[in-house]
């Protein structure tokens, strides 16, 4: 199977510049070209760009996504590795959770701040002196 760039990203979901960039930074390997000069991928180049892209949905950034493909060069490698990796990155997700939760709360007690003047409004307070909003109606 020889595929087009088009048609790697058709297959894919990943735009073509986007494999280029990822070719860029050595996630995907050069591909073999026409005498045109034209990419050609094969099925392996699929394969690996579907991983690519499921593991940047999942969030994990580019760096990790290295080290996993590196991991995977040989399949009777223990899977510790891929682990701590995987563990590093939902420490991550939940301290972002953490802050995102945090935020919502903020958000939510400046809403519940209801007044009818700008000139009142105690949003703009808590904006301009944090945490003012909270104490008002604790």
């Amino acid at each position: 199977m020889e595929l087009a760039i088009g048609e790697l990203s058709r297959r894919t979901g990943v735009k073509v510049p986007t494999i280029r960039y990822y070719e860029q930074i050595g996630l995907l390997p050069e591909p073999t070209r026409t005498e045109g000069q034209q990419r050609r991928y094969g099925a392996p180049e699929v394969r690996r760009l579907n991983f690519i892209r499921h593991a940047r949905e999942l969030g994990f950034d580019v760096e990790a996504i290295r080290q996993l493909l590196d991991l995977t060069s040989d399949p009777n490698r223990s899977c510790g590795e891929v682990h701590a990796i995987t563990r590093t990155h939902l420490d991550e997700v939940n301290d972002k959770i953490a802050r995102l939760t945090a935020l919502r709360d903020e958000l939510e007690a400046m809403v519940a701040c209801d007044n009818r003047r700008v000139s009142d409004c105690r949003i703009i307070e808590v904006l301009a002196d944090h945490g003012q909003c909270q104490h008002r109606h604790h």
